[in-house]
């Protein structure tokens, strides 16, 4: 007879790797503080915003490949950021508050 599969650990596994790549992405560390994060992810939006590659370049089919990386990339910091914004809302989470 085989061993129940452990979901719940793949399940912590996983949100542990959510967790460091969104540090990695947001190069923070712990403990997190909320004005930190929160200016990182200004800058983070401000930098990947689709529309700034608009005067950068005149050719169409190089705009819309910075355009396409600058739409994954936002919904990347996004995410990022709802993964350590839940991280600070956690109960016991040693941060300072803003």
């Amino acid at each position: 007879m085989s061993a129940p599969s452990s979901s719940s650990n793949r399940r912590v596994r996983s949100s542990e790797d959510a967790l460091t790549g969104a540090l990695v992405l947001f190069n923070l560390k712990l403990p997190l503080h909320h004005a930190a994060l929160d200016q990182r992810y200004r800058e983070l939006l401000a930098a990947w915003h689709p529309p700034r590659y608009a005067g950068l370049t005149n050719n169409p089919a190089k705009y819309m490949q910075m355009y396409t990386k600058g739409e994954a990339m936002t919904r990347e910091v996004e995410a990022a950021y709802a993964v350590l914004k839940a991280r600070l809302e956690q109960p016991g989470h040693e941060s300072f508050p803003v």
